[in-house]
């Protein structure tokens, strides 16, 4: 095609100034530019090659157009692929963006041990080598009862160790009704086949009795697991196993009881009237000789895995060599013992996941009716609060629904999903719930000093739409 001959050659475009600008304040390449200028022409090729008024595009518009892309490419590649956003979602923790958001003090501690050396590995008392895992050990002691802990990545790990290091090429009993699917397409069950151990599925979906367990032991079982179904509820016809109940008919056939509690509390919600899920120390105080959970949800810490319980097992995980593979680093566990020292200080509402699930209604009402009387002068949105519904998100509670209340944005030059759009391209992106046609910004997830940005956001929105 004719048209296509009119492209500028990439040494003639690199002469642009425009382009010049990007890559001489040392942020990008020369290399790098010549790759985005490329990528920038062969989009204006399949343009040309694609419209059907290609003949109406002169050699200055293709030039400009090839400029502008590539300064548009530029801008993408200076971009952080991980960028902090406002979660004004409602779910508090929110999977895909990032689950818990840990407290001030720990990313101060966090920012304290990166750019420092540590004591991570080094004991001051004798001045020899020490141990990572004696870290926050006493932490998890002191607040769930346990005799010992260990940490790892995340509780998918904690599940795979523990099954690994006590049941590999023996046989684990587990409820039909527990074999759960976690985030991501992973399943409870595959991680136990993965670990080695031998699948023994009793019951059914939804009832599951003692006898169930009792005539699942022979000779070859090594453990008995409870799954905690934190990501989904069942009513009805149903029925499950006691946990005490499940420890006792361990203890008597020499099994080991271990609990997968997903979540896992250490913060008693049941006297708020939030939930009756059970702490940590009750799973414990119960009868179960090892236990895991996540960090990262309900505990409001950094991505890792806690598995407590009985010293003479957490002993052998300890020297497990899955212990080395599965081990985290000197940020996370700065950051978790801060998340600890804050819940043993009952400072819980330091922490960001205890903050928003306790956040008071009246609360609020007055952050929304806030950001209302500073958006009254917005001319081509509607801006009104309403009531809703937030989620504890996250794989946990997934029947407590925490009502709230929020503010609902429309515009009748725009479907809410455009409107949405604008609002994840703002400067720092909001990620909003689109309901009944119109944008919706759940304030249970809104922190104070963000207010000023979706009002931001608003504006800006309001004064392309004039």
């Amino acid at each position: 095609m004719q048209l296509l001959r009119q492209i500028p050659p990439i040494h003639e475009l690199l002469k642009d100034e425009r382009i010049q600008a990007s890559f001489q304040n040392g942020q990008i390449s020369y290399e790098q530019t010549k790759k985005l200028i490329h990528e920038g022409i062969e989009q204006i090729r399949e343009q040309i090659l694609n419209n059907n008024q290609a003949h109406s595009f002169t050699r200055d518009e293709i030039r400009n157009q090839i400029v502008e892309t590539t300064i548009l490419l530029v801008a993408q590649y200076k971009m952080y692929n991980l960028q902090p956003v406002i979660n004004g979602t409602g779910t508090i923790l929110h999977t895909n963006l990032g689950r818990a958001r840990i407290a001030p003090k720990a990313v101060k501690r966090v920012v304290d041990m990166a750019k420092s050396y540590s004591t991570l590995e080094y004991d001051l008392h004798t001045g020899r080598r020490g141990s990572r895992q004696d870290l926050i050990e006493s932490y998890i002691t002191e607040l769930t009862g346990a005799e010992a802990a260990i940490v790892v990545n995340n509780n998918a790990a904690a599940v795979y160790m523990v099954l690994s290091a006590f049941t590999q090429n023996t046989e684990t009993i587990v409820s039909r009704g527990e074999l759960v699917e976690i985030g991501g397409s992973f399943r409870v069950s595959s991680i136990m086949e993965e670990s080695g151990t031998k699948l023994k599925e009793v019951g059914t979906t939804n009832k599951t009795h003692l006898f169930d367990y009792e005539q699942a032991i022979n000779e070859n079982t090594k453990m008995i697991m409870k799954v905690h179904t934190s990501n989904f509820y069942i009513s009805g016809f149903t029925s499950s196993v006691e946990r005490n109940a499940l420890a006792h008919l361990a203890q008597q056939n020499n099994l080991i009881y271990y609990e997968d509690l997903g979540s896992g509390l250490l913060y008693d919600l049941q006297q708020t009237g939030i939930s009756d899920e059970p702490v940590v120390r009750t799973v414990l105080d119960e009868g179960a000789g090892l236990v895991s959970f996540s960090v990262d949800k309900l505990l409001g810490g950094p991505q890792a895995g806690i598995i407590a319980g009985k010293k003479k097992y957490i002993d052998q995980l300890k020297k497990h060599q899955l212990a080395r593979v599965l081990r985290v680093d000197k940020m996370t566990y700065a950051a978790l013992e801060e998340t600890l020292r804050l819940t043993r200080m009952g400072e819980v509402d330091e922490i960001p996941t205890l903050h928003d699930l306790l956040k008071s209604q009246k609360q609020i009402i007055e952050d929304v009716q806030s950001l209302l009387e500073s958006s009254r002068n917005v001319q081509n949105l509607k801006i009104e609060q309403c009531e809703t519904e937030s989620k504890v998100g996250g794989g946990t509670l997934p029947e407590v629904k925490l009502k709230s209340y929020g503010i609902k944005v429309s515009s009748r030059l725009l479907t809410a999903r455009s409107l949405s759009e604008l609002f994840r391209k703002h400067i720092k992106p909001i990620i909003v719930r689109i309901e009944q046609g119109k944008v919706l910004v759940d304030f249970r997830t809104v922190q104070t000093e963000e207010q000023e940005e979706i009002l931001k956001a608003i504006k800006a929105i309001d004064t392309q739409l004039k």
